[in-house]
């Protein structure tokens, strides 16, 4: 009877309390009931089913003070193989999932037919995601009636009494009309009233986007599971149905994951799983930017120590509490990347403040990419015909669909504009240090092509000849052998009285004038060359302006305009060394006088190259009192590059790139977070070309995925970076100009080596090793002395250097002496085969 009675005064005063607040009777019950089931015994902790339809979103936290994130994306069943096969249509798995959504975003939803007082209010499923106005209210009406009886009894007596009393809704507007004048007491019932609607918006619009949900995994096309991984307890559930084909006794439905790495999967999109109680699966996502944004989540997530959620859903798959050979699991795991070096201080918020910023990063370049943003990308889910007529899929396809981010967060905020514009500006600034390093790789990719073409140039049997031969003012750039700096330049434009009274800008645009003037000379003189060589390469350029004429003196010869010698400037390509030793003979034949430098140096094998490894002649010669520049170019060097060659000498020159022996050295001291966000920006950028599809022609794609695979080394992903590597060989290999010998194959090679052997693989580490080795044997041996025997090393040249140490050096340039001849003799047979119009002249 006493707790009837408790019952009945607790609804009665619930009732009393709604009328206070502005609250439904239902609603306050609801409340009430809420706050007993959350009470420790009473509620067993689930995971959260937060959803978001493709873009990053807030809900709330079922668990007071747990932030985190839930992804859901779609993987590959394991009996169905992906992308489908040539032939059975590369977007019908996107179109299913395009119809899917679109039936399921129906306008006219049922659920806003639903009453207010027909939703019920609980803390656990309020929410946020308020749009557009708010609901118009409706006055309510409420009538309470109060019964008390007393009844008192006491020995051989008997007495009770019974006092009832009605208050009818009128009498309660006149009971609380006392203080409907207070303004702060109106302020507040209007607070709540508010709250209350926004409550009933909030639900009605979580009902919606559950139905929804619903709706859409249940149309979800065969070969795709759609997963959902909740890093705030560390489980990844199945959320869609399976397939006709699925293999249900190893389909992996539920697990708490206490380790996650990459797989070996040769699409680079498998991660390798192991669960609480020791089973491992490997997940294979339809798209390789969900591999890589699921896997540095959980390693975030592994870093940090278990919260209650975690422990809950850890007691709920061993269906215990956990016993003592399972506390290890309530560790963070020494596994994870995020727990080792300077990442291991850092506190929990740091953590859950670095893993909202990269998963919002991540979530934005996605829908950047499903909206098809970037000029390359083309439509979403578009395909493109590459050589041969193979159709390539490009950026889409029905996983991109799937791909979703929610934010969990203890009060439930929703992001507002100035929160993404936050985020937009933070992935500016990683565009622009993913597009920095990946131009440092490309500047660095081609000097060593320069070198490498240069190493092949000087088995050129005229090469020898020509690096004997002495240029005329020629002491070249290094000042190592004795050149000059660009103050020191032995040639200047003529100086004029006039120039004393002028100022450098004014002289710099009287010589502009003046190269104008000389510029038809120019023209005929390389016209005249070309044509007695059958060049066909031959460039005039435009007459240097005076404020570039200003700023390369100021940087390079102390603001002295007139050591600028390119104002009136030409190019001629010459394709190999016979034809430049050819063009400098024409040269001093027909215009000896007017030549006032040649200069040979950056083709010595001894001085350096330009910045950037660059290597030509140039020839300057004075016409109508104005020096004007003839460059010449090696076809050879000249076809890495082309016309963009300058732009390659000056970024090399302004970055000092070849201060880098590796272009992975420019990593050197990112931190952990900003790596994580240089390889979502890589995803972006390789989009609209997954590995599998590669091809060796593609080298814009390939150049994206050579600068990746450094960001994977650095960041402690070598199973993707061996993956990402034994593509790119492959491709190396395929193409017709590259082959399995060719430097840049065996700097893969190289970067191969460092993956395997990081991950403990010594002996297909050693196997590279030997390869590179080999390779290095046979381009030393392509021009190799005479053989010597250990006798004669050994023996002989000790004791002969003894007696004369002057020996080595007199045979070194008597070698050199020999070869010289030898090579101007080849010259003079070429000579007399090619260029025999020498002799007329």
């Amino acid at each position: 009877i006493s707790s009837k009675y408790c019952a009945v005064i607790i609804e009665e005063a619930t009732k009393a309390t709604a009328m206070m607040t502005g609250e439904s009777p239902q609603d306050a019950t609801a409340n009430y009931s809420d706050t007993r089931a959350a009470s420790p015994s009473n509620n067993p902790i689930a995971p959260m089913r937060g959803v978001s339809d493709g873009k990053t979103a807030a809900a709330m936290s079922t668990h007071k003070g747990i932030s985190g994130t839930i992804f859901e994306a779609a993987f590959v069943d394991p009996a169905y193989t992906w992308p489908p096969a040539e032939g059975q249509g590369k977007n019908a798995i996107e179109l299913q999932a395009s119809t899917a959504l679109m039936k399921s975003a129906a306008p006219n939803d049922a659920i806003d037919e639903l009453d207010d007082d027909e939703v019920s209010l609980t803390p656990s499923l309020m929410s946020s995601d308020d749009e557009g106005t708010q609901p118009p209210r409706r006055p309510k009406r409420t009538t309470t009636t109060t019964t008390v009886t007393t009844q008192k009894k006491g020995f051989l007596c008997c007495k009770s009494s019974t006092d009832e009393q009605i208050i009818s809704s009128k009498s309660s507007s006149n009971l609380v009309s006392n203080n409907n004048n207070h303004p702060s007491f109106n302020s507040k019932k209007a607070e709540r009233r508010a709250e209350r609607q926004r409550r009933i918006l909030a639900k009605k619009k979580k009902r919606r986007r559950e139905a929804r949900a619903r709706e859409r995994y249940r149309r979800v096309p065969e070969g795709i599971l759609i997963y959902r991984l909740d890093t705030s307890d560390r489980t990844v559930t199945l959320v869609s149905g399976p397939s006709s084909n699925t293999d249900m006794n190893s389909l992996m439905k539920q697990m708490v994951v206490i380790n996650a790495k990459p797989s070996s999967d040769i699409s680079r999109r498998g991660i390798m799983l192991t669960g609480v109680r020791g089973e491992m699966y490997t997940l294979v996502a339809c798209e390789q930017r969900t591999a890589i944004a699921w896997l540095e989540s959980m390693d975030m997530m592994l870093a940090s120590k278990p919260n209650d959620a975690t422990r809950a859903a850890i007691e709920d798959q061993l269906g215990e509490s956990i016993p003592m050979s399972h506390r290890v699991l309530s560790q963070k795991s020494t596994n994870s990347n995020w727990a080792r070096g300077k990442e291991s201080m850092l506190s929990q918020t740091e953590r859950d403040e670095i893993e909202e910023r990269y998963v919002n990063l991540a979530a934005y370049s996605n829908n950047l990419i499903r909206a098809g943003a970037f000029p390359s990308s083309g439509n979403a889910g578009s395909q493109s015909k590459g050589k041969g007529g193979k159709t390539t899929t490009t950026a889409g396809g029905g996983g991109g669909i799937y791909y979703t981010v929610t934010q969990i967060h203890d009060d439930g905020e929703e992001y507002d504009e100035e929160t993404l514009e936050s985020i937009a500006k933070r992935r500016a600034v990683i565009k622009d240090s993913w597009d920095f390093f990946r131009m440092v790789c490309s500047l660095l990719r081609d000097k060593r092509k320069y070198d490498e073409v240069f190493r092949k140039l000087q088995l050129d049997p005229v090469y020898s000849y020509l690096n004997s031969m002495t240029g005329l003012n020629d002491p070249g750039d290094d000042m190592a052998m004795g050149g000059n700096i660009g103050a020191d330049k032995p040639i200047t434009q003529m100086h004029f009285a006039e120039y004393d009274q002028m100022s450098s800008s004014q002289i710099a645009k009287d010589l502009v004038r003046r190269a104008e003037v000389a510029l038809p000379s120019l023209v005929e003189i390389c016209k005249a060359l070309a044509g007695s060589l059958g060049m066909e390469e031959v460039g005039v350029g435009p007459v240097k302006d005076a404020s570039a004429a200003l700023r390369k003196a100021e940087k390079k010869y102390e603001g002295d305009v007139l050591k600028v010698t390119d104002y009136c400037r030409a190019l001629l390509v010459v394709k190999d060394f016979p034809t430049l030793l050819a063009l400098l003979e024409l040269a001093r034949d027909s215009f000896g006088p007017l030549i006032r430098r040649v200069k040979l140096s950056t083709l010595k094998n001894d001085r350096n190259a330009k910045p950037g490894g660059y290597r030509d002649c140039i020839i300057n010669l004075e016409l109508k009192d104005h020096i004007c520049e003839i460059q010449i170019h090696m076809w050879p060097m000249w076809v890495i590059c082309g016309v963009d060659g300058f732009r390659h000498y000056r970024h090399c020159l302004e970055y000092s790139t070849d201060t880098f022996g590796d272009p992975y050295e420019a990593l050197a001291g990112l931190d952990r977070k900003t790596m994580a966000e240089l390889i979502v920006m890589a995803e972006e950028a390789v989009a609209d070309m997954p590995l599998e599809t590669l091809e060796w022609y593609h080298e814009k794609f390939i150049l994206d995925y050579f600068a990746e695979v450094g960001l994977f080394l650095h960041h402690g992903l070598h199973e993707w970076a061996e993956t990402t590597l034994r593509a790119l060989i492959k491709l190396r290999c395929q193409s017709p100009d590259i082959g399995p010998d060719h430097h840049e194959t065996i700097t893969l090679y190289k970067y191969l080596e460092q993956a395997l052997r990081a991950q403990k693989r010594l002996d297909e580490a050693d196997e590279v090793a030997a390869k590179i080795a080999e390779n290095k044997q046979l381009k030393s041996n392509e021009k190799v002395e005479a053989d010597k025997s250990v006798w004669d090393e050994w023996v002989t040249e000790p004791f002969e250097s003894i007696v004369d140490p002057n020996k080595k050096e007199r045979e070194e340039e008597e070698r050199i002496k020999k070869e010289v001849r030898a090579s101007k003799k080849a010259w003079r047979k070429i000579r007399e085969e090619r260029f025999k119009f020498l002799d007329s002249n």
